[in-house]
């Protein structure tokens, strides 16, 4: 891309580069050969010095995702948000329209529970996590103002750019998400599309994401919306966003040495979550399954192939507990809790990602159980 995504602007500046790696939302088949071209598509993020939209640089892949189970954390944060919503009165009229994700889930049915009914402009627009799958940002965000009617509310969720950089996810850059956005950025392109923000809300979910609610015209941003540009100044500065390539390269150096400290032990270490962010880690760091065995999923499409770029396999949660491994690395910190209940046979072996982000070796209180119960 020469231009903005979002604004046409060709003041593009590059922020993090990740060099060649796998189709993050391709998973081939587990016997299938791992080939070098697997391995070759570009990955980098670029920021718009005008509008100050971080964006996906290029995308040579073919979007081929199996679908992820959506997981107990999104459906929980989804459910708190209607409430929030309606709280605030912001669920006005009786229609609805919702914008979907790859990433599953939807918010129709707690919407249709209120006696909203579909229509193509509404007078409720939903898009949670939808927005940053669209290459053109700016026709997404005016396709999603037209279908928002007079006096009607446009709510709009993503995972923050400020969390992405403050809590070092770099691994949230791939392919087919094509924005990251700051409140700065999400106001401009709002703006363009005729639309203010009205409101906005906070959740932990994936480390900070934020609801934001917009109507047509332009208005003076309320004061949450406000705290959030207060929280976040400086985030469209390049300087600050770069930040994300040296949490790379610390990462993939942390997780690496961790793996190869276990494997001198004789530890067996699984995976669990068969994530897109996963697969730029692994192929950066250079896992294979002399480092980690096999990596659990939940989702039926996933199990049977393997992680792109990598001969490591896919396997079931039934297959990972039967192997009765020393040591699971949980490649979504947000599931934690989740698979905790889930699978007690594994309490005191689970390795969150974020032990890593650090570039330092896992602190064992991050495990997800206490100490005593940690194998060693």
């Amino acid at each position: 891309m020469s231009r903005c995504r979002g604004c046409r602007s060709r003041s593009l500046t590059r922020v993090l580069e990740l060099g060649c790696v796998p189709a993050q939302d391709f998973f081939p088949e587990a016997s299938s050969p791992v080939l070098p071209e697997e391995s070759s598509h570009p990955l980098a993020m670029n920021i718009c010095v005008d509008c100050g939209l971080a964006q996906l640089a290029e995308d040579d892949t073919v979007t081929d995702e199996p679908r992820a189970v959506e997981p107990l954390a999104l459906r929980r944060q989804a459910a708190d948000a209607v409430n929030r919503v309606a709280a605030a009165h912001w669920l006005r009229g009786s229609t609805v329209r919702e914008f979907g994700s790859p990433h599953g889930g939807s918010w129709l049915p707690m919407l249709a529970e209120r006696g909203f009914v579909q229509a193509e402009v509404a007078d409720v627009v939903l898009d949670c996590f939808g927005l940053m799958h669209e290459p053109d940002q700016q026709s997404a965000f005016a396709r999603r103002a037209a279908a928002t009617a007079e006096g009607g509310v446009l709510l709009v969720q993503y995972h923050s750019l400020a969390t992405i950089v403050a809590k070092e996810q770099w691994n949230c850059l791939r392919h087919g998400h094509y924005g990251y956005y700051s409140t700065t950025a999400m106001l401009a392109q709002l703006e363009r599309a005729g639309m203010s923000a009205v409101d906005a809300w906070t959740f932990d979910l994936y480390g900070g994401t934020v609801l934001l609610a917009a109507s047509h015209g332009q208005m003076r941003p309320p004061e949450s919306v406000r705290r959030l540009l207060v929280d976040e100044a400086g985030i469209t500065d390049p300087a600050f966003v770069r930040t994300l390539q040296h949490a790379a390269d610390c990462h993939c150096r942390a997780l690496r040495g961790w793996l190869e400290r276990q494997a001198r032990k004789g530890s067996r270490v699984y995976g669990y979550g068969a994530a897109s962010r996963a697969v730029a880690l692994f192929a950066l760091a250079g896992i294979d399954r002399s480092l980690i065995t096999a990596v659990a999923d939940a989702s039926r499409s996933k199990q049977g192939r393997r992680m792109p770029g990598t001969d490591i396999p896919i396997i079931a949660p039934e297959e990972l507990i039967a192997a009765d491994p020393d040591r699971v690395v949980l490649t979504l910190p947000d599931l934690l809790p989740e698979v905790s209940d889930a699978y007690p046979e594994l309490a005191g072996r689970w390795v969150s990602d974020e032990c890593f982000t650090s570039g330092d070796a896992p602190n064992e209180s991050l495990f997800g159980a206490t100490p005593a119960n940690i194998r060693t």
